[in-house]
């Protein structure tokens, strides 16, 4: 017999299947569609556009006082850290420079050695000794720099214990003093003054990283001050044609705020551009110029006084040409003066800076003339009327030395004043600017609230 199909007792429905549960929306879509809700309403409208405009002058001057302080932090660096520096590491070449000719000059005096070269030798070392100290305090501890201060720090009291053999050996008539003095020379014009130049390149390299981190234009800040303005002036013109009401006195304030910032911006930028780029073509260049003339004439004065230590002992060979070792570099670092001297002539930018140089390209001339009568006599075997024309009492290529030493640092501190006046007056011109334009930037967006509220009151 067939099933019978169960029939449900009657008044109960028949069970249904359950329906799966609504899928939850986001949170994101909910605001979305919040948001297009919104925006199909005048008030709605309003709304959204009193916080974008809001968005877009806090975000101007967030920017803005971002970017200047980067730039600001970089011209603080030009003036107080990476150009005192670089001057620092040309300094310790000069005075590891300005020893070694001392050093020559005394020994080349003998037992009359004067306490002027003594003095002198001695400042040299100091010096150099406490512009190393300075230098290591202000570089990184695993850096290149470092390395080369340490090597220097290292190398310094072994080329002060040959000269002291040196001086020794010479004062009781030993030629063996000579030897010592020309292998003092050699540590310093083969390790020392090449780690103090890789120094110097390094502090200069630093210092142009800084110029570069703190001229460029604030492109993004400038851009968002544009938009930020565009912003404004068309909130104002929908306005005008809604309500035909000329002015909104808050959307007026905001734009005004905006306005003052980015022609701050732009102007201060400016002015601090150009007085940097003033200091390092009138400051900067020159200063690097003027180091390596007076570390050339340094140097050529102690081949000269070599040239005499020497008496013939170190040669040459340049093509099938024979020279006098320390002559040769002599003619060398003459040749590297010259040409540094009229490259500070054409770099010197008025009378106090040029005077300087004029006088020290004419005590060059006659060094030049001094020291070839004196090359004359010692090729001529009249080695004490070439000594007494380098290191006697008057008319000698020693007098053009001084000379020359002492006009280059003349215009070396004219030029560093030269140099802090325009750098300073760069960071100057950026005083102030993150502050007021993040202040600004604050007083802007409230009075664009301001202004879209006074909209939003009319429909309450």
């Amino acid at each position: 017999m067939p099933a019978m199909p169960s029939v449900p007792p009657q008044g109960r429905p028949a069970p249904t299947e359950p329906s799966p549960p609504e899928r939850r929306r986001t949170a994101l879509a909910e605001g979305l569609d919040q948001l297009r809700s919104a925006a199909t309403t005048e008030p709605g409208r309003l709304r959204i556009i009193g916080a974008v405009l809001a968005l877009l002058v806090v975000a101007f001057g967030a920017v803005t006082a971002w970017q200047v302080t980067d730039r600001s932090a970089a011209a603080d660096d030009v003036l107080h850290s990476s150009q005192p520096l670089s001057s620092d590491a040309a300094d310790i070449y000069r005075s590891l420079a300005d020893a070694n000719t001392a050093a020559s000059s005394g020994f080349l005096a003998g037992r009359a050695e004067t306490g002027v070269n003594r003095v002198r030798y001695e400042k040299g070392i100091r010096t150099a000794a406490e512009k190393l100290v300075n230098a290591a305090a202000s570089s990184d501890p695993d850096s290149p720099s470092a390395a080369a201060i340490a090597e220097l720090n290292r190398l310094l009291p072994e080329y002060k214990g040959l000269v002291e053999q040196a001086r020794t050996y010479n004062r009781q008539g030993f030629p063996v003093g000579g030897a010592y003095l020309r292998y003092a020379n050699e540590k310093m014009q083969e390790q020392m003054l090449p780690k103090a130049e890789d120094l110097y390149t390094r502090e200069n390299q630093r210092l142009r990283a800084d110029y570069a981190a703190a001229t460029p234009y604030p492109w993004i800040a400038i851009a968002l001050g544009v938009v930020a303005l565009a912003a404004l002036a068309w909130a104002q013109h929908r306005n005008y044609r809604r309500t035909n009401r000329l002015l909104n006195h808050g959307l007026v304030a905001a734009t005004a705020t905006a306005t003052v910032v980015l022609l701050w911006l732009v102007v201060g930028h400016s002015v601090a551009r150009a007085n940097l780029n003033d200091s390092y073509d009138h400051g900067v260049r020159s200063l690097n110029v003027l180091h390596d003339a007076r570390i050339a004439s340094l140097k050529a004065r102690g081949n000269e006084n070599l040239t005499l230590v020497s008496r013939g002992a170190e040669t040459k060979k340049v093509g099938e040409e024979t020279y006098d070792a320390y002559d040769y570099d002599f003619q060398q670092d003459m040749d590297t003066l010259g040409k540094g001297l009229a490259l500070a002539e054409g770099l010197a930018d008025d009378e106090a800076g040029e005077q300087p140089v004029t006088a020290a390209v004419g005590n060059m001339t006659e060094w030049k003339k001094r020291h070839s009568a004196a090359r004359a006599e010692d090729e001529n075997g009249e080695y004490q009327a070439a000594l007494d024309k380098v290191i006697g009492a008057k008319g000698t290529t020693g007098e053009c030395f001084d000379s020359v030493d002492t006009n280059l640092a003349t215009a070396l501190n004219h030029e560093t004043t030269e140099f802090k006046t325009a750098a300073g007056d760069g960071l100057d011109a950026m005083s102030g600017l993150s502050i007021g334009a993040a202040v600004l930037a604050v007083l802007g967006a409230a009075g664009a609230v301001l202004g879209i509220g006074r909209r939003l009151s009319e429909y309450r």
